[in-house]
């Protein structure tokens, strides 16, 4: 067994564990905290309009430092970026529980926002090159499980805190805010090792060369990093708009909220299911075909959505949904961090996260008003459109340096390949 071999796996992947619940309880706080800010919201007198604007907040503040932030990153160490984001996190979360009025709230909400973006760009970093190339795609899909499970127990446990003493919910809400910002600081017990001073980059792996930052906009052109962009966006704008609308649709069929939460927890646990299984799924389809295909069958899902179907098969529905956008994520930071540049990579993650970030500010807004005209089944059709164009561009995309043929990586290449094409 080689050096390598140890090192990207066993023990030496101790530190993928400690990140995996770290971002759980980093990712659990923010998904706890988004829907207890709008309790806490319009319990001071809020109306929709500015609720929307302090979740805009949460996602436009941190357009503005995003690609600033990666260029750091590339030429520096991710784990003081964690540091400060869990700090961030906890504190955005706490403050805007003891907040009493509405700009406040806002001010902190982008704060919570900045720090999740810290935290982010720290992280997938980290994973970027403590992975050895063949590894990444296995690596990525599993540090994205701790985003699922805080995605799935976030939620819930506010409605929990929030609903405990109802009639009252001012001061549940605020309740909810301050168990968030105490959720965060939890990740402090497991942030510790990720990042190593010498040595944190996989075995074998080459240095990060020197030399002036890559340009943006030569960074946006490199064959792969648009495609894993947009793939991004798209998956999670359908992941935010499906959980906004889909109770509208419940609504409209009859279908009682608790029914609705558990079709929505249904589709996160099957994301989490996808990423146990990525790499047999990248070794049996490979990593183009299952980009596209996941893309386009999940872009047909989301439009089958505003068929009038029954429950069982809604949910049905719903657990391929969920599988299907389970592979976007993982495999979109990987196709944008080995397409990049070598010095350029943490700057190509920030701009794919910055791409979210657009999406959560203009798909909801694109999905209310095509919902105002058409009707609630509009949005998802959007979804669907949005989704099936991904794919293409997937498929376009081909054979992408995110794949072990990159010249650059002749030795990663021989063993990946070897890998690939053994019997086991």
């Amino acid at each position: 067994m080689t050096a390598t071999d140890t090192g990207s796996a066993g023990p030496g992947r101790g530190w993928l564990l400690r990140l995996v619940v770290t971002f759980s309880f980093a990712q659990g706080a923010v998904s706890m905290a988004r829907p207890a800010v709008s309790y806490r919201a319009l319990a001071l007198g809020a109306d929709e309009r500015a609720i929307g604007v302090i979740t805009a907040v949460y996602a436009l503040l941190p357009l503005l430092v995003a690609v600033p932030l990666g260029r750091r990153t590339d030429h520096g160490r991710c784990a003081p970026l964690l540091v400060a984001g869990v700090a961030l996190i906890s504190g955005g979360c706490a403050l805007s529980g003891l907040a009493g009025s509405l700009p406040v709230m806002a001010a902190w909400s982008g704060i919570m926002g900045l720090g999740h973006l810290c935290f982010v760009i720290g992280a997938q970093s980290i994973v970027a090159r403590r992975s050895a190339p063949e590894d990444r795609d296995r690596n990525f899909g599993h540090f994205t499980i701790g985003a699922s499970l805080g995605q799935l127990i976030g939620p819930v446990a506010a409605g929990l805190v929030i609903s405990e003493h109802d009639g009252r919910m001012a001061p549940t809400s605020a309740r909810a805010l301050l168990l968030s910002g105490a959720v965060a600081a939890l990740s402090y017990a497991s942030l510790r090792r990720l990042e190593q001073r010498a040595g944190a980059e996989a075995p074998g792996a080459p240095d990060r060369p020197a030399g002036p930052p890559v340009p943006v906009r030569g960074i946006l052109r490199t064959r792969g990093v648009p495609a894993g962009i947009v793939m991004s966006l798209a998956v999670l704008s359908a992941t935010d708009i499906l959980t906004a609308y889909l109770p509208v649709i419940g609504e409209d069929r009859a279908i009682a909220p608790a029914t609705i939460g558990l079709l929505l927890s249904l589709r996160a646990a099957a994301t989490i299911a996808c990423r146990l299984v990525m790499t047999p799924m990248i070794r049996w389809l490979g990593r183009t075909a299952l980009m596209a295909g996941s893309c386009a069958l999940a872009g047909l899902l989301c439009g089958g959505l505003v068929l009038p179907v029954p429950v069982p098969a809604l949910a049905a529905m719903l657990v391929a949904l969920g599988f299907c956008l389970g592979v976007g994520q993982p495999l979109s930071m990987t196709t944008v961090v080995q397409a990049a540049p070598d010095r350029a990579r943490s700057t190509a993650l920030a701009l794919r996260l910055t791409g979210n970030r657009l999406g959560q500010v203009a798909a909801p807004a694109g999905a209310g008003l095509l919902a105002g005209i058409a009707g609630t089944a509009a949005p998802f059709v959007l979804l669907g459109a949005l989704l099936l164009a991904s794919a293409a561009l997937a498929a376009r995309t081909g054979r992408t340096p995110a794949e072990p043929s990159a010249p650059a990586r002749g030795v990663r290449r021989s063993r990946a390949t070897a890998r690939r094409d053994s019997p086991t």
